[in-house]
């Protein structure tokens, strides 16, 4: 599907919220898988499920990209590319990518596949930024924390598509605190360690 020089981009827990999305307005939407996605709570469809998305969005003229965007243990890697088949095959738009294992295995084995740079990569300067570009993203989700004029400076010094979230939850990760939770794919609003505040997760 022809992108837009401004694209609307909604999350997607289930095909409820897929074909709501696409309604609205979207332009495109991201959905994660039975695995490797960092929303444990989301009503992910199962492979058959998200093949039949990919068909849906594109009849309806919007892109989808799939979220791989936890951090992998090296048994996991291994098994990254087969997992990823029946989506490239498909035709899947792009993949969201945190683990730089996982995004040099989706360059190599994924010609032509647009690679993102997550936002949980935490890039917030014009270096991280070129860095990933080198690496072969094409987009760089910014940091939630920058500041408008710092995101303006990324775009105008390194040719790279910029993605940055405008509402919701600000999602700050405290790696510590994060990675030491079971299953690696919860996603919860706000940690328990702040004083006064109650940890709730967040579906979808």
């Amino acid at each position: 599907m022809e992108k837009k020089q401004a694209e609307i981009l909604e999350p997607a827990g289930s095909w409820a919220s897929m074909k709501a999305a696409g309604a609205a307005g979207a332009d495109a939407v991201y959905m994660g898988g039975t695995r490797f996605g960092a929303r444990a709570y989301a009503d992910n469809p199962d492979e058959k499920g998200l093949l039949e998305a990919i068909d849906y969005v594109h009849l309806h003229g919007r892109r989808l990209y799939m979220t791989v965007n936890t951090l992998f243990k090296e048994s996991e890697l291994k098994e990254l590319a087969e997992y990823m088949a029946p989506y490239y095959n498909q035709g899947l738009d792009g993949v969201i990518v945190q683990d730089l294992g996982a995004l040099r295995i989706m360059k190599e084995n994924f010609p032509g596949l647009e690679l993102h740079a997550s936002t949980q990569m935490t890039i917030t300067s014009v270096y991280g930024a070129r860095m990933l570009k080198d690496f072969g993203c094409s987009r760089v989700v910014t940091s939630r924390e920058m500041s408008l004029d710092e995101i303006r400076r990324v775009r105008e010094e390194v040719d790279v598509e910029i993605e940055s979230f405008v509402h919701g939850a600000l999602c700050y990760c405290y790696s510590d605190w994060r990675e030491k939770r079971k299953p690696r794919a919860l996603c919860p609003a706000l940690p328990s360690a702040l004083p006064g505040i109650r940890r709730t997760a967040r579906p979808g």
